[in-house]
């Protein structure tokens, strides 16, 4: 009889967030620098919500006192002052977080612009100007825009020009095709959100592969596989561990840092749940969508008519904090 041992298991030695990392790019989603050089996320990714908070946290403030004192001198005064204030604010927080993180970090336009193609396009200018002005390549930055049409058009544009966008508050198929036939970069469907608003709809809680964001974000990814996109698909708004097991092996996965530090301390098996090469055998049909279907299938959706309106009001909400705080400061 044999006296060989069975080889241990690798996965019980390792983290769950390193086995993640093995299928996924994991981003970190979070202002908080500590976080990121504890967890050692490939990209980082921020909202208004986020960064508003980090301006509230003192071992911030040097960052927003130096840019508020370098650009008093900039000969600006009322409502023009403060977006240029905010602008550098954004882009300072964004080269903080590219000396820690070796990928790219996403930084978000502002949500007032989500039905203005053209000014969407302007503020992309603008941020990616500062960045260069740094000496950072805009292939490191990510332009984050709503997924309206008119988001969808700026980032087609925007990516003509080598400007990679990242398309957010995205809740849907059709507005996960409209992303890749325009060619942009990356999406951001929100899996959490729209877990939140089966479960008070619905009145019951969801857990794993039937939770109606981890199936949304699924089928997405399906789709971008089986008919050869490029569009990067990064899960997004994570409420549980369990929905991002479930999305293991998606492209990226931007994750809170207490999700993070959950995965980091368990060593539970995680196995890739999201394949390229079976995506290709999934039943999906290819669909076309123009201006009138895309709004029609959009309006049609109740949760990513509602859950895309609400984000665009939270998100602007935040701004409108942040411009109170500079002014106030100021």
């Amino acid at each position: 009889m044999s006296t060989t041992a069975a080889a241990p298991s690798t996965s019980s030695k390792t983290s769950q967030l390193d086995q993640l990392k093995k299928f996924t790019r994991v981003v970190a989603d979070t202002g908080d620098f500590e976080s990121m050089r504890e967890f050692k996320p490939q990209d980082a990714t921020t909202n208004p919500s986020l960064i508003y908070a980090a301006t509230q946290k003192k071992e911030y403030e040097p960052i927003l006192d130096k840019v508020i004192a370098d650009r008093k001198s900039a000969g600006l005064t009322g409502p023009a002052q403060i977006e240029d204030i905010i602008d550098h604010v954004l882009v300072a927080f964004g080269m903080e977080i590219l000396k820690i993180v070796p990928g790219r970090v996403s930084t978000e336009t502002d949500a007032r612009l989500s039905f203005n193609t053209q000014g969407s396009i302007d503020k992309a200018h603008q941020l990616i100007a500062l960045y260069e002005k740094a000496g950072i390549s805009r292939d490191r930055i990510l332009i984050k825009i709503a997924s309206t049409w008119e988001g969808i058009k700026a980032a087609e544009s925007l990516s003509k020009e080598g400007i990679h966008c990242n398309l957010t508050l995205l809740f849907s198929l059709p507005q996960a095709i409209a992303c890749a036939e325009a060619k942009v970069q990356l999406i951001s469907p929100f899996v959490g959100r729209i877990y939140d608003w089966f479960k008070a709809a619905n009145k019951r809680d969801y857990t794993g592969a039937e939770d109606p964001g981890v199936q949304s974000v699924t089928t997405v990814y399906n789709y971008y596989k089986k008919f050869g996109y490029k569009t990067e698909v990064m899960g997004a708004s994570f409420r549980n561990i369990s929905q991002i097991i479930e999305l293991a092996g998606c492209d990226l996965l931007t994750i809170s840092p207490d999700l993070l530090a959950k995965l980091a301390a368990s060593d539970e098996p995680i196995t890739r749940k999201l394949d390229a090469e079976a995506s290709k055998l999934s039943a999906i049909e290819r669909q076309s969508l123009d201006e009138k279907t895309f709004r029609y299938q959009l309006n049609d959706d109740a949760m990513a008519t509602e859950k895309t309106a609400e984000g665009i009001r939270k998100f602007a909400a935040d701004i409108v904090k942040l411009e109170k705080f500079i002014a106030a400061r100021l």
